[in-house]
C-alpha cells in the first residue's frame, strides 16, 4: 500500500518513455499498419466452449425413434478462441469485450490495422478471446429474449465518444475513412437471451479453472463482469481494464452515494468484504480514453463517462486502502489524446498497447 503512488508514477513516466521513444504518431501508425510484417509464429491454436447449462424436456415425440425421448439444450456457454505463440511468455491474456460487442473487439481494428489480439501475440503473450454467454459465437440460450431492430448507430458513435454525430470530436484517433465507419457498425452484435451477471462471469471462472493463471483483460461492460471473475477464480493474477462502465463492488455497508450524470446515475453494488478482499491481492490498471468532460455535461453520451471515471477513482481507493494495488489512468493526463471508448483500436493503439504492457513488465505478469 505504502508504495502504490510511487509505483503508479514509476508506470506514468516508463509509459510515457516507452511512447516518446517508439516516435510514433497517427500517421505513422496508419502506414505502419499497412507495411509488410513478419509472419506470426503460432504454436497451437483451437476453439472450445465453457461454462453453460444444461436443459432437457421430457416426454418429446422424436419422429425417428420409438415412443417419447428426452430433448436436451446445451446453452448459456462462453466461446474460446485462442492462439499460443512459439516462445510463448508463462501468462497467457483473457480478453473480454464489452456491451453490444463481441470477440471481433479484440481482433482487426475498424480501419484495417492488426488489433490487440496481433499485437500482444507478437509481444509473446498467448491470447484467449472470450465471446460471453449469450452473445457472438456463444449465441445458444437457455432463455428466450427478444433481438431490437431499432436503428441506433448513431446513439452508440456518440456514447463511444467517435464525436457528437455526425460530427468527429477534433483530433479524434478514428479514421474518416467511411469504410472504418462502416466496420466499426458492423461489429455490434446483439444479445441473445437476457443479462445474468452471475450465469456471464461464472462461465470466465471456469475458463480460468480451465487454462490456469492468467491476466484477465476487460473492456466497458465486463469491467464489472472481471470483478466478480477477480473475486472468484484464483487464476486471475492481474486484471486490465479498458473503460470499466458498472458493477464496482465495495464491501457491505460501505458504498458511496450514487453519481448522477446526464445519461443517469452510475451505482456501486455490494459484495461481501470476504469476497471484496480478494481484489486486494493482483494488481490492477483501469483505462480511460479522452473526451470525458471534467464537469456534468448535458451530452449524455459523454457526460456517462465522467460519472463512471469518478466511480472508478473511489473505487480504487476502496481497494487501497485495504492493502491493494489500482492504478487508474486518464490517458490524456499522460499526454495521450484523441481515444474514443475503444482505445484499444483506435489510431494510436500501439501507444496504448505500450501502456499496457508497461504496466505487466512492471507487476511481473508478462
Amino acid at each position: 500500500m505504502a508504495n502504490w503512488a510511487l509505483s503508479r508514477r514509476n508506470l506514468l513516466a516508463g509509459s510515457a518513455a516507452a511512447v516518446s521513444a517508439a516516435g510514433l504518431n497517427t500517421g505513422a501508425i496508419a502506414k505502419a499498419g499497412k507495411a509488410k510484417r513478419a509472419p506470426l509464429m503460432i504454436e497451437d491454436q483451437g476453439s472450445f466452449a465453457v461454462g453453460g447449462s444444461v436443459v432437457k424436456a421430457e416426454g418429446v415425440v422424436d419422429q425417428y425413434a420409438q415412443g417419447p425421448t428426452g430433448q436436451t439444450l446445451h446453452g448459456d456457454h462462453a466461446y474460446i478462441a485462442y492462439q499460443i505463440p512459439v516462445d510463448a511468455k508463462p501468462l497467457p491474456l483473457v480478453f473480454w469485450h464489452g456491451i453490444g460487442q463481441f470477440s471481433k473487439t479484440w481482433e482487426t481494428t475498424p480501419d484495417g490495422r492488426e488489433g490487440f489480439q496481433n499485437i500482444f501475440l507478437r509481444r509473446q503473450h498467448s491470447v484467449y478471446l472470450i465471446d460471453q454467454p449469450r452473445r457472438g459465437r456463444a449465441g445458444r440460450t437457455t432463455v428466450a429474449s427478444p433481438i431490437g431492430t431499432t436503428p441506433d448507430d448513431q446513439k452508440w458513435f456518440n456514447t463511444f465518444r467517435v464525436g457528437v454525430w455526425p460530427d468527429y470530436n477534433p483530433g479524434v484517433q478514428f479514421s474518416r475513412d467511411p469504410e472504418a465507419l462502416n466496420q466499426y457498425f458492423r461489429q455490434m452484435v446483439p444479445s441473445t437471451g437476457p443479462f445474468d451477471l452471475k450465469l456471464t462471469s461464472d462461465a470466465i471462472v471456469a475458463l480460468f479453472g480451465k487454462i490456469g493463471a492468467g491476466v484477465l483483460v476487460t473492456h466497458s461492460h465486463s469491467g464489472g463482469l472481471g470483478w466478480q471473475t477477480g473475486m472468484h477464480a484464483p487464476g486471475v493474477r492481474g486484471i486490465v481494464s479498458f473503460e470499466p462502465g458498472s458493477n464496482f463492488p465495495f464491501p457491505e455497508g460501505e458504498l458511496p452515494a450514487p453519481i448522477a450524470s446526464s445519461s443517469g446515475p452510475i451505482e456501486p453494488i455490494s459484495a461481501p468484504l470476504s469476497e471484496f478482499m480478494q481484489l486486494t491481492r493482483i494488481p490492477i490498471l483501469i483505462v480511460y480514453g479522452d473526451f470525458i468532460p471534467a464537469k456534468p455535461d448535458p451530452n449524455p453520451g459523454a457526460d456517462g463517462w465522467r460519472a463512471r471515471l469518478e466511480m472508478a477513482r473511489l473505487w480504487r481507493d476502496a481497494v487501497n486502502k485495504r492493502g491493494g494495488e489500482v492504478t487508474v489512468i486518464h490517458l490524456p493526463e499522460m499526454g495521450i489524446r484523441g481515444n474514443t471508448h475503444f482505445p484499444f483500436s483506435d489510431l494510436n493503439n500501439i501507444e496504448v498497447a505500450d501502456v499496457m504492457s508497461a504496466f505487466l513488465k512492471q507487476k511481473k505478469l508478462g
